[in-house]
């Protein structure tokens, strides 16, 4: 069976503006009702310049990055994230991944690593395991 994906294809990269709708907007719908991600004053009393993101929210927009490229019928089987500098409002988070790996079966897998970065450095790195669509259900 022949893929259409190799090992070493780089996803094209997905520019998200970080909002402060989008930080408490993720904050609640992960039921993450800490300050630091609503209430700007706070998060300054405790040493940040703003809010910021929770790892729910960037760990959602890593999903959304994935299924965006590999198409709606793509399953995520596990992904792995780390956080690093954190997303605060007014700055843009691109993300970008490279296939790892490739393995037949079925449904067939592909192993990607990705990187978000931000205007202060590295947000995101993670690898994620995707189980692709069968043929004919190819995302881009």
């Amino acid at each position: 069976m022949t893929f259409p994906y190799r090992v070493g294809d780089e996803l094209p990269p997905l520019e998200i503006p970080v909002t402060r709708t989008l930080i408490v907007a993720g904050a609640i719908a992960s039921r993450d009702y800490q300050d630091v991600h609503h209430d700007a004053e706070l998060a300054r009393e405790k040493g940040s310049p703003d809010i910021f993101m929770n790892i729910l929210t960037t760990n959602g927009l890593v999903g959304r990055y994935l299924t965006d490229h590999f198409g709606p019928t793509a399953v995520l089987r596990k992904v792995a994230i780390r956080l690093g500098a954190p997303n605060h409002p007014g700055d843009v988070l691109r993300l970008t991944g490279r296939i790892a790996n490739v393995r037949a079966g079925e449904p067939a897998e592909a192993v990607v690593h990705v990187i978000g970065d931000n205007g202060i450095g590295r947000h995101v790195t993670g690898t994620a395991t995707v189980a692709l669509p069968q043929k004919g259900e190819e995302g881009t």
